[in-house]
C-alpha cells in the first residue's frame, strides 16, 4: 500500500499514516465520546491497512490502551505499531514524573491495559523538573534489552531537552506540536533529530480542524490563537490547497495530509478520529501524488509559520 520508514534506529517500520487515538476513550479529553465508536475506528484503522496506532495513558486514564487492547486481539499482532505514552503520575495528581522506577511501572500498567507483551513505541509523554532527562531514557533503555519496548520516544520536550535524553545516542523518536500553522520546530527541532537519525511525529496536524478547509473567515473568533490578519492569511494559504484538491479530486484534508507524508523530515502522520468515516476520509491521502510543484507552493503558502 506504501513504503515504510525505519522508527529511529531501530527496528520498526511503518507507514507514513497512522491513526491517533486521544478520542478514542478519551473521556476526560472530549465530550459525548462512546465506546462503541471508539472500537469501531480502531478495527476500520487496522482494516484499512493502518498500521500504527498512537494512544496513551491520558487518553481516558488508560481507557484508549483498553480498548486498543481488546480489538488487537484479533489481529496479527506482528503488523501492527503500538505507540503509547506515559509520566503522569496518579498519586500526584497525573504530574509529569519522570523517575526511572516510575517510567519502568508505567510501561508495565500500559502492557497490561494493551494486553501484549511488548509496546513497538513508548514516549515519555512529558518532561518532569528533576528528573535528568538521559537517565529517564537510561531505565526504557533496560526495558528495550527485556524485549519490552522496540524505540525510545519523548514528547514535548524542548530541544535541550531532546539533547540531554539522547545524551547516550538512545531516542529514536520525538512526537511534538507541528503543523503547517505551527511550524517552529522547522527551526529549533528538525536540524537535531536529522543529525541524529531521529524520527519525528507530529500532533495536532490539522491544527484541531482547521486545516481540514471547513472553515471560513467568519470564523476568525474559533481560533484566538491567530490574530485577524493571521486568520486571513492562513484562509488565503488554503485557498491554494483546494487548488490542489480540485486538481487531485481530493479534500483540503487530505492534500495537508498528503504533504506531511511528502516532507522528509517528517515520519508518520497521525490524525485521529471520532468516527470510522473519518479514517476512511484520512486514509485517502495515501493514494495521492503530490507534485513536488504543488508540495513546494503548498509550503511557500505558508511560510509565514516557520
Amino acid at each position: 500500500m506504501a513504503d515504510l520508514i525505519n522508527v529511529g534506529k531501530s527496528d520498526v517500520s511503518s507507514i507514513k499514516l497512522g491513526l491517533g487515538t486521544n478520542k478514542v476513550g478519551g473521556h476526560n479529553l472530549f465530550k459525548n465520546l462512546n465506546d462503541e465508536d471508539g472500537y469501531a475506528v480502531v478495527k476500520e484503522a487496522i482494516d484499512s491497512g493502518i498500521t500504527t496506532l498512537d494512544t496513551a495513558y491520558m487518553y481516558g486514564l488508560g481507557r484508549s490502551e483498553e480498548i486498543i487492547g481488546d480489538v488487537i486481539q484479533n489481529y496479527d499482532r506482528s503488523k501492527l505499531v503500538i505507540a503509547t505514552k506515559g509520566a503522569q503520575n496518579p498519586d500526584k495528581d497525573n504530574a509529569p514524573d519522570n523517575n526511572p522506577e516510575f517510567l519502568k511501572a508505567t510501561v508495565e500498567a500500559s502492557l497490561k491495559r494493551l494486553k501484549t507483551d511488548y509496546i513497538d513505541v513508548f514516549y515519555i509523554h512529558f518532561p518532569d523538573e528533576n528528573t535528568p532527562k538521559d537517565e529517564a531514557v537510561a531505565a526504557l533503555n533496560e526495558l528495550k534489552k527485556e524485549g519490552k519496548i522496540k524505540a525510545i520516544g519523548v514528547s514535548n520536550f524542548s530541544l535541550d531537552q531532546v539533547k540531554e535524553a539522547n545524551k547516550d545516542g538512545l531516542v529514536d523518536i520525538v512526537e511534538d506540536n507541528y503543523s503547517l500553522v505551527h511550524r517552529d520546530a522547522e527551526k529549533s527541532l528538525f536540524p537535531y533529530l536529522r543529525a541524529n537519525k531521529i524520527s519525528f511525529v507530529p500532533y495536532f496536524p490539522l491544527a484541531s480542524g482547521l486545516l481540514t478547509g471547513k472553515y471560513n473567515l467568519g470564523d476568525a473568533n474559533k481560533f484566538k490563537q491567530f490574530s485577524k490578519d493571521q486568520f486571513s492569511d492562513i484562509m488565503d494559504a488554503l485557498g491554494v490547497v483546494h487548488k490542489v484538491a480540485n486538481k487531485t479530486n481530493s479534500t483540503v484534508g487530505e492534500v495537508i495530509l498528503a504533504w506531511y507524508m511528502k516532507n522528509p523530515d517528517i515520519s508518520i502522520v497521525i490524525p485521529g478520529a471520532r468516527k470510522p468515516e473519518q479514517v476512511d476520509q484520512n486514509v485517502k491521502s495515501l493514494d495521492i501524488d503530490l507534485r513536488n510543484s504543488d508540495y513546494h507552493a503548498i509550503d511557500e503558502a505558508f511560510a509565514e509559520f516557520v
